[in-house]
């Protein structure tokens, strides 16, 4: 019998005011974690999205979390971006946007 699949990310409250994001914000993922981020930034007060836990990410990863980030209404910084992340966002010059 196998084991069933861990979700390929996860939101979680890590502590008051951060919204956590955990495994992997990729293609595949990308649109969903986007919508699941945006609905818990709506019913919940958060003003950190905390990626310290993304374990793998590309551009689609990226484009969702600028898509949170830029969303009207709230202003949420970005923190413990993932390395591999921030190296992304410089090559596409949107490094200062999740600053």
């Amino acid at each position: 019998m196998t084991q069933p699949a861990a979700p390929a990310f996860e939101l979680v409250t890590t502590e008051p005011g951060t919204l956590g994001v955990r495994g992997v914000l990729s293609f595949d993922t990308a649109a969903a974690a986007m919508q699941a981020i945006r609905t818990a930034l709506a019913a919940g007060d958060y003003e950190r999205l905390d990626l310290g836990e993304v374990r793998r990410s590309d551009s689609a990863g990226l484009a969702c979390v600028l898509a949170v980030v830029a969303s009207p209404g709230k202003t949420l910084r970005v923190v413990r971006m993932p390395p591999g992340m921030q190296a992304l966002a410089k090559v596409c010059e949107v490094d200062s946007l999740v600053a």
